[in-house]
Formats: C-alpha cells, sequence, structure tokens
C-alpha cells in the first residue's frame, strides 16, 4: 500500500474514460452551454439577492449549517468559493429558463395528459412462482393470512421487509404498463389479482389512489420534466467536437477484433 498517492488532471481524466463516464459529462458540458445561450438570448439574468437566497438554500440542502461545514464541503469537491458561486449560478439560470420556456404552458399540458398524473399507494411483493402467488392471493381473500405476513416471509430485501413492500406515491407512468392497467382499474383497498410480467408475478396490495390537482408541488414537476425533455432534444441535434489528451495508449486492433 502506498503511503503517499498524487492524483493528476489526467489520472482523474483516464478514470472517467475508463469507467464509461465520458457520454455523460459530455452531455452534461452540452447542456449547460445550451442553457447558458438561451438565456443570454432571453435576457435571463441573476441578481445578488437571487444569487444569495439560492446559496443558502443550497447549504441547507446540503446540511451545511456553519461556515466550516461549508468550507469542509467545498475542499471534498474540490471546490473554490468562485467555482460554489458558478454552480448557484448555473442552477439558478437553469430554473429562470424552464420556468419562462415553459410556465405559461403547464395548465394546458396538465389537462391533456391528466390520467398520466394518477397516482397510487401500492404495497408489493414479486414472486418467481406464479402458483405460489395465486396461493397467496387466495389465502388473503379467505382472511387466512395478511399482507404484512405475506411480505415478511418472501421480501428478501431487509428495509423493504420492514415496510412490508411500501412503494410510496406513484404516478401511472411509473408502473410497468399491465400493472398499471391493474392498479388504476381496481378499488381500494384492498389486494389486487396476482400480475405477471417479465419481472416476476406481483402481488399487490392497493392502498389508495389519488387524483391529481395541479399543486405547486406537480407544476414544478412538469416543468422539471418538460425543461430535461427540451434539454435532451437540443443536446441529441448539437455537432460535438470533443478533444482530450491523447496520452493513453489505444488498444491493439487485435483486441478489437478477437471481442
Amino acid at each position: 500500500m502506498p503511503e503517499h498517492l498524487t492524483i493528476s488532471t489526467s489520472d482523474i481524466i483516464h478514470r472517467i474514460k475508463l469507467t464509461c463516464q465520458i457520454p455523460d459529462v459530455v452531455e452534461a458540458i452540452a447542456s449547460q452551454a445550451i442553457i447558458t445561450e438561451a438565456a443570454e438570448k432571453t435576457g435571463i439574468q441573476v441578481s445578488e439577492e437571487e444569487l444569495q437566497e439560492e446559496c443558502d438554500k443550497l447549504r441547507l440542502e446540503k446540511k451545511l449549517a456553519t461556515a466550516k461545514d461549508t468550507w469542509a464541503w467545498l475542499d471534498k469537491h474540490h471546490l473554490s468559493v468562485m467555482d460554489f458561486e458558478e454552480l448557484v449560478r448555473n442552477n439558478l439560470i437553469s430554473k429562470k429558463l424552464a420556468n419562462h420556456l415553459f410556465s405559461d404552458k403547464i395548465e394546458k399540458f396538465f389537462y391533456e395528459n391528466r390520467v398520466d398524473y394518477d397516482a397510487a399507494v401500492t404495497y408489493e411483493v414479486t414472486f418467481e412462482d406464479r402458483d405460489l402467488a395465486y396461493e397467496l392471493f387466495y389465502a388473503l381473500e379467505e382472511g387466512e393470512i395478511t399482507f404484512p405476513e405475506i411480505a415478511r416471509l418472501y421480501i428478501q430485501d431487509i428495509e423493504l421487509r420492514r415496510a412490508y413492500g411500501y412503494q410510496g406515491i406513484r404516478y401511472r407512468k411509473d408502473f410497468r404498463p399491465e400493472i398499471a392497467s391493474a392498479v388504476f382499474a381496481s378499488s381500494p383497498p384492498g389486494i389486487i389479482k396476482p400480475i405477471t410480467t417479465p419481472k416476476g408475478v406481483y402481488l399487490i396490495w392497493l392502498e389508495e389512489i389519488i387524483q391529481p390537482e395541479l399543486d405547486e408541488e406537480l407544476r414544478e414537476k412538469i416543468i422539471s420534466e418538460s425543461f430535461e425533455n427540451w434539454l435532451k432534444k437540443e443536446v441529441k441535434f448539437l455537432d460535438i467536437a470533443i478533444h482530450l489528451d491523447a496520452n493513453t495508449v489505444e488498444p491493439q486492433d487485435e483486441m478489437i477484433n478477437q471481442a
């Protein structure tokens, strides 16, 4: 084990290449370039007051209660104060641009796609054995066993087992299509007939179906999703040239041909 280790920028870049993260990094760089150009064209600006408020929000989010905590976090991530300010400014500009592009389209989008925002609260246990799933389903209907008992017996993941298979609140589009069809055609609370999918056989307890309302949280979610989709399309059609240091040894043709 070495006593000292010095890591250079080229070492970091090489590691990013070997872990196949270059496409994600390139997309992030291209996305920021698109955001910056679009913001300049639309005249979006950030005031010092807005910047300070966003800095405070980020520190609260990262639980940086003191200046010492903040300096430690910056040091951990190799960020200068100017880098931190740039990070916060970029986040704020992205939010402002997203609102500029989509805030006046939210109501129309929501009512056209309202069914996608139906939500359900479910508990799930997945089986490989279809017969076992049906046996437990009928036992549940007869009151011979409870769903928490099934969860304790058949869920392998410890944390999920402790929560009895609780999946939280999920929108219709978050479910597999065959599961969504069954869930939103059912009346809660109650057990749903086992659903066979390529991932296994699902035994689902439906606790609640939540009809969507265009509140502030959902509004922000739709704006965020619309902005992400717009950005991906912009990146897709961008002509990107990548220049990396070519100091690494390229693989021999024989290695590629043998693959």
